[in-house]
């Protein structure tokens, strides 16, 4: 009899027929995030759960799924769920990383060049019917080529920014819980410092650590204070990691020039103080949003679902502990053992993991 999974939300079609060609598939198509009791009571007779980082996948939700044997995040983050209340009940998580690195990365590029040559003014101003004539001295922005670009967080995505980097010829400066190897940083050119430094010494900073306990609020008053005036923040990591709030005053007052966010602190909400600024671009979480790049996301969410459920390997775990009761003869825990800092051993070919161990993303 064919496994029953859940699949929390619309995911690319590709990726749904690949489900329902493995299991017997329920499939929530609405716009909105399941409320916590019917996530629970759909979730009472399913093996798998496919879900997206809005759905949060706590210890009760696991509680009330018995059945419950992997839980596949289409993200490479998984904050949303508590990983610790599912290794502790045998339950496999995996997420989706690698596949949406380079779109992620462009992405971050995009805000970053936007917001240094004020695409989104210049846009406005078009279309309210302003350009009526070249000006010498209208909408003013900022060069990236030649400038220094500080890395926070120097992981698959911070490095992919360090490549793109150095196509503009740019100074290159990182720092990251674990250094890079000295053969990665000859490479990408890219220069380890404390954190400091880097924000002193950077015309852009861009961020692209995982959400943890010490990584929330790691650019709030004092980090910003320690930043050029004529500098540019731009963050595709994870909301919370900024201190908003700190963020619309700094912009406010000019103690830098502006900034480029696609993520938020209170997710979707966003700070009123943001929505009348014009030296901010703001772009609804939609980094990893291509049409390729969404797709392998979702494919490989499946794949590892239904890997958990045929007793397999995934090829994306998170957990690295998970009880053997569940899961049958294999274990997929054991695909990616435990290195440094509690992270997973990279896969063969790829870099490994960078930034402060992950819990989540």
């Amino acid at each position: 009899m064919p496994a029953k999974i859940l699949i929390s939300r619309t995911i690319p079609p590709e990726a749904i027929a690949l489900a329902r060609a493995g299991a017997t598939v329920d499939l929530h198509p609405g716009p909105q995030p399941l409320p916590k009791p019917e996530l629970v009571a759909r979730l009472r007779d399913k093996e798998g759960l496919i879900c997206l980082i809005t759905d949060t996948i706590d210890a009760e939700v696991l509680q009330g799924a018995p059945r419950l044997k992997v839980v596949s995040n289409v993200a490479v983050g998984y904050n949303n769920i508590d990983v610790a209340a599912a290794t502790a009940r045998g339950i496999v998580v995996t997420n989706t990383p690698d596949v949406l690195t380079e779109t992620t990365a462009d992405f971050a590029w995009a805000l970053l060049m936007a917001a240094a040559r004020r695409l989104v003014e210049a846009d406005q101003y078009v279309r309210a019917g302003k350009f009526t004539q070249w000006e010498m001295m209208l909408l003013i922005g900022a060069d990236a080529h030649g400038k220094t670009l500080g890395i926070l967080g120097f992981g698959r995505i911070g490095r992919a920014m360090a490549r793109r980097a150095r196509g503009f010829g740019m100074r290159i400066l990182y720092n990251d819980a674990l250094r890079a190897d000295p053969a990665t940083e000859r490479e990408l050119g890219a220069m380890f410092v404390d954190k400091a430094t880097l924000l002193k010494e950077s015309d852009f900073v861009t961020l692209h650590t995982p959400l943890l306990p010490d990584t929330r609020h790691l650019i709030g008053a004092a980090e910003l204070k320690m930043m050029k005036r004529t500098a540019f923040l731009i963050n595709a990591a994870r909301g919370p990691i900024v201190n908003e709030a700190q963020l619309v005053e700094a912009l406010r007052e000019g103690r830098i020039a502006g900034a480029g966010l696609d993520v938020y602190e209170d997710e979707p909400k966003v700070h009123p103080g943001l929505l009348s600024l014009p030296n901010v671009v703001l772009a609804p979480h939609i980094a990893s949003a291509s049409h390729d790049t969404r797709i392998k996301m979702g494919t490989l969410a499946v794949e590892n679902c239904l890997a958990v459920l045929a007793g397999k390997r995934p090829p994306t775990p998170v957990n690295l502990e998970v009880p053997q009761k569940k899961q049958g003869p294999a274990r997929p825990s054991a695909a990616r053992p435990a290195a440094r800092g509690g992270r997973a051993a990279p896969r063969r070919g790829r870099p490994p993991r960078s930034g402060p161990p992950r819990k989540h993303r």
